[in-house]
């Protein structure tokens, strides 16, 4: 099974399919693998990070990255 990350517009990365998540000090947090995903912080403001809480929806979080658009056919 293929792990994708998804950026979600103005939230977390939204990480699909088997995924370890290790701590500076190798330390592994404890993931749900009947999960289908899980979601990673990126407004830095969650009480749970490194997982999302929903905070960036009160924080006033923006960010929405695009990945750059495929060239188009010569």
């Amino acid at each position: 099974m293929t792990t994708t990350i998804r950026v979600r517009p103005n939230g977390p990365f939204l990480v699909e399919g088997p995924v370890t998540i290790i701590d500076s000090n190798g330390n592994v947090f404890p993931v749900n693998p009947d999960k289908p995903a899980v979601a990673l912080c990126r407004c830095g403001q969650s009480s749970r990070r490194p997982f999302c809480d929903g905070t960036h929806n009160r924080c006033g979080f923006e960010s929405a990255e695009l990945a750059p658009a495929p060239e188009a056919p010569q």
